[in-house]
C-alpha cells in the first residue's frame, strides 16, 4: 500500500539529478506531481508529462510564479497534498574570497532561503483550508554548525532549519512538516557551484586528503566495491537513489504520521556535522 496513491505533490528543481529522481519515484507509487524548475526543455528532456504529471517553469525566487505554480498544481490535480522544497544551490567559499564569490553568494541567499518561504507561502492557504498538507524542507547537514568554507550556505540551512520547526508550531497539526538533512550526495551536481574546492575541507577536517582520493576513484571507476556499495559498511557518499529512498519513506506515511527530522548519510562519509 502506498499513501501517496492519488495524492497532489510539488516538486521545485525537478529537472535534473535528485529532484528528477523524486518526481519518477512518486510518480511510480501512484502520486500526480507538478514538476517545477527554471527551464521547460530541461524538465521535458528528464520527465514524461502527462495525465499525472504536470511540467511548469518557475524561479522559486519569485513568489508570483509559485503562487502560480500552486494554483496550476490545485487546478488540475483538485488539491495540493505535499510541497517538496528542493531547489537549492551550495556556492562554498570562504571569506577571503567574497570578491568571486559575493553574486553567488547572493544567489544562494535568493534560492536557499527566500525560495524555501515562498514555496511554504505559495501552499500555506491551500494546506490550512484542506486542514492537512506535508512540506519536506531539503536542508543540509552544513545547517547544523559552522565550519570554514560554508558561511553562507551554511547559514541558508540554518534558516531552512528555523523557517520548518516555525511552521510546524504556527500550522497546529494541520501541516506536517520534514527537514532533510543530507550529507554529500555527489550525484545531484550540487558540487558544481562551489567557488572554492578547498572549502570542502572544513566538513572533512583532519580526512580531506584522504577524501579526495577515494571520490577520485569513485569517479574514476577504480574504488573498491566496499566504498561505493550501499550494501557495505565501507559506503563513502551517498547516490542519489538512496536519498530518494529515505525521503519517499518520510512522506509515504498515514495523515497521522510525520517523520520531522532526516539526516541521511554514507556510514563511511567521514564529515565531522
Amino acid at each position: 500500500m502506498s499513501y501517496l496513491q492519488n495524492k497532489s505533490v510539488l516538486i521545485t528543481g525537478a529537472s535534473g539529478g535528485f529532484g528528477a529522481l523524486l518526481v519518477t519515484a512518486c510518480l511510480q507509487r501512484g502520486a500526480n506531481v507538478t514538476a517545477v524548475d527554471l527551464d521547460l526543455e530541461q524538465l521535458k528532456q528528464a520527465l514524461p508529462e502527462g495525465d499525472h504529471c504536470l511540467l511548469m517553469t518557475a524561479d522559486v525566487t519569485d513568489p508570483v510564479a509559485m503562487q502560480s505554480a500552486t494554483e496550476q498544481a490545485v487546478s488540475v490535480f483538485g488539491g495540493l497534498d505535499i510541497l517538496v522544497n528542493n531547489a537549492g544551490i551550495m556556492p562554498l567559499a570562504f571569506f577571503q574570497d567574497h570578491k568571486v564569490a559575493a553574486s553567488a553568494w547572493n544567489r544562494c541567499i535568493d534560492v536557499n532561503i527566500k525560495g524555501v518561504l515562498n514555496g511554504i507561502i505559495a501552499v500555506y492557504d491551500t494546506m490550512m483550508q484542506q486542514g492537512q498538507g506535508h512540506v519536506v524542507n531539503l536542508s543540509s547537514i552544513y545547517g547544523n554548525a559552522a565550519v570554514p568554507g560554508s558561511a553562507v550556505y551554511g547559514a541558508s540551512k540554518a534558516a531552512v532549519n528555523l523557517l520548518s520547526d516555525a511552521l510546524r508550531l504556527e500550522s497546529k497539526g494541520k501541516i506536517k512538516v520534514t527537514t532533510v538533512r543530507p550529507t554529500g550526495v555527489p550525484g545531484t551536481g550540487l558540487g558544481q557551484g562551489v567557488l572554492n574546492p578547498e572549502a570542502i575541507s572544513g566538513i572533512l577536517g583532519s580526512d580531506y586528503p584522504g577524501y579526495l582520493e577515494t571520490m577520485m576513484a569513485v569517479m574514476n571507476g577504480t574504488a573498491d566495491e566496499h566504498l561505493t556499495s550501499s550494501d557495505s559498511i565501507g559506503y563513502a557518499a551517498l547516490e542519489p537513489e538512496r536519498l530518494v529512498e529515505q525521503i519517499l519513506y518520510a512522506i509515504d506515511q498515514p495523515w497521522g504520521v510525520v517523520i520531522s527530522d532526516i539526516t541521511v548519510r554514507a556510514s563511511n562519509d567521514r564529515y565531522v556535522i
